[in-house]
């Protein structure tokens, strides 16, 4: 009887080569899973930049208007409310994340079947999925934060017109995009992994016969 050959490990570039095909191939998928990645971490960076970047531009306008003691009792409260906020937010962030990317990874359960009938590893599979997470993670999550940013400064430009620009905390803007990001990304990426490694243990052909 013949032996069995040694499997080889795809390197980590062929990972990321089929990762994107992927993504290309299943384009309308994907856009959705990325839409849904951008509006919950927009919605999270919104409620977060509203919560630290209007108490300084409301502090200002009252203030000259001759109301400084109003003014830094304005500025002083609200810290509970917004722990709250950012809390409620992050939860919707992490339902509408996590849906996404379960039906994602549940949908191809059969493309997975196909790739270790193939030869794929169990490391590989899970390697692949963890790619696209990562990528649909970082862009989506990137554009989110951006867009809650603007969204957010432009409706404070609306109420506080002159005060935006000369009393914006751009140390706290750059801080809330780095960690809207982050966070996008870590709930993108712990989101997938419990499907990707179901679907790396499945047999071939239980993968292939799974409907969903």
């Amino acid at each position: 009887m013949a032996a069995v050959q040694r499997q080889i490990q795809l390197p980590l570039s062929k990972a990321l080569g089929i990762a994107l095909a992927s993504l290309r191939v299943r384009l309308g998928r994907s856009l959705l899973t990325l839409l849904t990645i951008i509006m919950a971490i927009a919605f999270l960076t919104n409620i977060w930049a509203s919560r630290v970047f209007e108490p300084p531009m409301r502090a200002a306008k009252l203030a000259a208007q001759g109301l400084a003691d109003v003014a830094n009792i304005e500025a002083g409260g609200g810290t509970s409310r917004m722990v709250w906020l950012i809390s409620l937010s992050l939860l919707v962030c992490t339902v509408g994340i996590t849906n996404a990317m379960l039906m994602s990874v549940m949908e191809r359960f059969r493309e997975i079947g196909t790739m270790k009938c193939l030869g794929a590893l169990d490391s590989f599979i899970l390697k692949l999925f963890l790619i696209e997470s990562f990528l649909l993670g970082l862009a989506g999550s990137l554009a989110g934060a951006l867009l809650g940013q603007v969204v957010t400064i432009a409706l404070l430009a609306r109420n506080y017109h002159g005060h935006v620009f000369a009393n914006l905390p751009w140390g706290s803007a750059w801080l809330i995009l780095l960690a809207s990001t982050a966070i996008g990304m870590t709930i993108t990426a712990l989101a997938a992994l419990y499907p990707a490694l179901k679907a790396a243990k499945m047999q071939p052909i239980a993968a292939m016969r799974v409907e969903v």
